[in-house]
């Protein structure tokens, strides 16, 4: 008897192609049966200096399908140890873009954080699109919290 249960949702089918600089990396994939995030590999390596950022090369491009985006995340035991995040995050790659994926990164940290060609970078996490369209309006419908701002709730009136 299978004991891990089927996934509720059906897999989307996202094509992918392999870049030249990315050929012999393997392509993004779940490390285990749980898991929401793709792992993604670099396609190059550097040197991260505290305070650096930049585009890390993946080697691939994906053809993400209508109503879906790919959101990257970065990786939890990279930012706790090492103090390596993913700006803009998460970061949303479109249906329609097909250029090279690359991971913006950036050392929060105090030492210099090296990358090595293959090493794990970040998490590809696929989700679906809602889109809006926006009605303007005179005025807005009250609510309890008004227009209280930035740490405005769960705070009590003294």
């Amino acid at each position: 008897m299978n004991s891990t249960p089927a996934h509720p949702l059906a897999d989307i089918r996202i094509a992918l192609k392999r870049l030249p600089h990315g050929e012999g990396l393997p392509m993004p994939a779940y490390a285990s049966t749980g898991a929401a995030g793709m792992d993604v590999v670099a396609a190059e390596s550097l040197t991260l200096a505290p305070g650096a950022r930049h585009a890390v090369a993946t080697g691939f491009a994906m053809a993400i399908p209508a109503g879906y985006e790919v959101q990257v995340r970065p990786r939890s035991g990279l930012a706790l140890k090492n103090g390596i995040t993913c700006l803009n995050s998460p970061g949303t790659i479109d249906s329609d873009y097909r250029g090279e994926v690359k991971v913006i990164l950036a050392n929060l940290g105090q030492d210099n954080f090296t990358i090595t060609r293959g090493d794990r970078i970040a998490q590809l996490v696929p989700a679906p699109v809602q889109r809006a369209s926006f009605d303007l309006v005179d005025d807005l419908n009250d609510t309890a919290r008004g227009s209280g701002g930035f740490g405005s709730t769960g705070v009590t009136s003294a």
